[in-house]
């Protein structure tokens, strides 16, 4: 087995459930046999402040923090993070947005102004990205808070890890009584991903 450690980088605005994501696909590569760091860092702590979590996965990690331009696969929850933090994808890395857009707190205080061009800019950077409208197939699911397991879904069709796998980590980190909408909401972000890489 090869030394290769997997970095994924996972970015959007608090509120998000991003980081019971990050913790689903740490808990699935630890079920998997592999040596798993995390690391988090939040911005404003309310809701619609930047997040961004960071697992790295392989036979022997070192340590949590991805070096910038080495992210295999970067995740953005919104499609304003994923420009915002386009300097951690690797040369060669792959990227999940949820395509949907959230004014950012800085914009709709009058701090900063909005992007305008950002469907060119995301085309430019990202020109093979997997697009996901992730809220829309969760209010399909009946529950718009089922989003992050859409994306988790999603991410499922870009890992090594089996369904099953990322199965057993969710019913670890989910409460029972809403363990069946989040496993329903990931397969269906799961039939998403694999249609668009098939």
């Amino acid at each position: 087995m090869s030394e290769k450690v997997t970095n994924v980088s996972l970015v959007g605005v608090g509120g998000q459930g991003i980081l019971l994501t990050s913790d689903i696909l740490a808990r699935t590569a630890a079920l998997a046999g592999l040596d798993v760091k995390k690391s988090e860092i939040h911005g404003m702590a309310q809701r619609g402040g930047s997040v961004i979590s960071q697992v790295r996965f392989g036979e022997k990690v070192y340590s949590p923090i991805i070096p910038d331009g080495a992210s295999n696969l970067l995740v953005a929850f919104e499609r304003l993070e994923a420009l915002r933090w386009r300097h951690l994808l690797a040369a060669d890395g792959k990227v999940l947005i949820n395509d949907m857009n959230m004014t950012p707190v800085t914009v709709s205080s009058g701090q900063q102004a909005a992007v305008t061009d950002l469907d060119d800019r995301l085309r430019t950077e990202y020109p093979s990205a997997l697009y996901v409208d992730a809220l829309t197939i969760a209010k399909e699911m009946g529950n718009t808070r089922t989003m992050n397991m859409v994306l988790a879904g999603a991410l499922s069709t870009l890992t090594p890890f089996s369904a099953e796998l990322w199965q057993q980590a969710m019913r670890e980190r989910i409460a029972a009584k809403f363990i069946d909408l989040n496993l329903k909401a990931f397969e269906a972000g799961r039939a998403r991903g694999a249609a668009s890489a098939s």
